[in-house]
């Protein structure tokens, strides 16, 4: 008998094909969807069992739940959505105050709610019944929770290894949050009285905030080897972080890169700042090219608090201050501009010189157009400027109609006249 001859066992209109061996065991093998013949890991000891496993491997073809036998695949079929979220967090390249933010959204409120379900079962009802739960009185954290949620899902969804097929954060804009309040960014005169109210020590931070449009972690780095007089620039090339401390009232502070590299870059002075910098330098930097421009009373880095006590005064006298809402004697309300917001004035400002888009996000130092325009405004001066010209449309519309009325009673008042008189003689007799 010819060798093989025999020993095939396959019925038509059935998945994958069954061979009997000489040893007497059963081999499974199939064609899977990409067209390559795969074999079962192991021998069986009857044709229904083969032809059981082989069905097994058809459902899941037809689920699309199918992988390639030598892609590696967890024992665990169960896989916990809590387990991925442990291996993606520790995978992940993360700065080590966005690893402390990921760390307690997904304690807080990530993992008690989903941690324990298998990651394949949950859907988009589980989900939307989660996020309702979440604070609606924290617009900004929830959006940011659900977002770091979706993002977990979406790596599970592109890894072969993980039985998940579509990610089930499907609620559309839950992960983006509105502004919540409008920026109404300093006037000139508005910056004038801060900086003047502001301690001299502190008062180029508020000018270089505008001007130069520098972030507060940005300038409580800048160094005197970062200022250069003669060509007129700042070097942004660093900046301070502060990172969640273990410690109760320790802060922990980290000088690092920006986040991108359009966030390293060279900002050019504005010339009626020279001056300024240079009684700066001379009143209270130490010497030496790493002293800091701003340093903290007792050296080191300054510390927000320290500054916004002198800013939430700079501000009350400036009149940008909004009293509280409530009865507490205690509440005192609330500063209605930050030293942040005074960027948005130097976009302004920069954007009514004529600067380009691409200008703007060199200056802010921003990596794409959508971060640099949040930091557009409409100056005030400006759109009175423009209701002022539209106004002089209807004007120059009435005066053509005024001095047609005046030629058309002109010329209606020669033609009443009689003949031979004129307005400049008299008749004669």
């Amino acid at each position: 008998m010819v060798r093989g001859e025999g020993r095939k066992h396959r019925k038509a209109g059935t998945f994958g094909s069954v061979d009997e061996l000489p040893t007497g065991r059963i081999r499974a093998r199939y064609y899977g969807p990409n067209g390559r013949r795969y074999s079962a890991p192991t021998y069986f000891l009857t044709q229904q069992d083969a032809r059981a496993w082989l069905s097994t491997v058809q459902s899941d073809i037809i689920r699309k739940r199918w992988q390639p036998p030598d892609i590696e695949v967890p024992p665990d079929t169960r896989l916990l959505f809590g387990d991925y979220a442990e291996r993606w967090i520790k995978e992940r390249e993360l700065e080590e105050r966005t690893r402390g933010d990921y760390r307690d959204w997904l304690d807080a409120h990530i993992l008690p709610a989903l941690g324990e379900y298998p990651i394949a079962s949950i859907d988009e009802d589980d989900i939307k019944r989660w996020f309702a739960k979440l604070n609606p009185d924290t617009p900004t954290l929830r959006a940011r929770v659900y977002g770091l949620c979706s993002t977990i899902f979406n790596t599970a969804v592109d890894d072969p290894k993980v039985p998940l097929k579509r990610n089930p954060c499907r609620i559309k804009g839950a992960g983006t949050v509105k502004r919540a309040r409008i920026i109404r960014p300093a006037t000139l005169g508005e910056l004038e009285t801060i900086v003047s109210t502001l301690p001299k020590r502190f008062r180029l931070m508020a000018l270089l905030a505008t001007w130069c449009a520098l972030r507060f972690g940005e300038l409580t780095e800048l160094r005197r080897k970062d200022i250069d007089l003669g060509r007129r620039r700042v070097y942004v090339e660093r900046g301070v972080v502060r990172l969640k401390s273990e410690e109760k009232g320790v802060a922990v502070r980290k000088v690092k890169a920006p986040k991108s590299e359009a966030g390293i870059r060279e900002v050019s002075i504005p010339p009626h700042l020279v001056s300024v910098i240079e009684n700066h330098l001379r009143d209270h930097v130490d010497a030496g090219p790493n002293a800091l421009l701003f340093p903290a009373s007792h050296g080191g880095h300054l510390a927000p608090s320290t500054f916004t006590r002198h800013w939430y005064r700079a501000c009350r006298v400036a009149g940008r201050w909004a009293e509280a809402d409530t009865v507490d004697p205690r509440d005192e309300g609330r500063a209605d501009l930050t030293l942040h917001d005074l960027r948005h004035t130097g976009a302004v400002l920069a954007a009514l010189t004529g600067a380009t888009l691409k200008e703007l996000m060199d200056r802010l130092g921003h990596s794409t157009p959508g971060a640099a325009m949040r930091y557009q405004h409409a100056a005030q001066d400006r759109d009175t400027a423009i209701a002022v010209a539209l106004s002089k449309f209807t004007e120059q519309e009435s005066g053509n109609a005024t001095n047609s009325n005046t030629r058309a009673k002109a010329v209606q008042s020669r033609r009443s006249r009689p003949i031979g008189t004129t307005s400049r003689r008299r008749p004669r007799i």
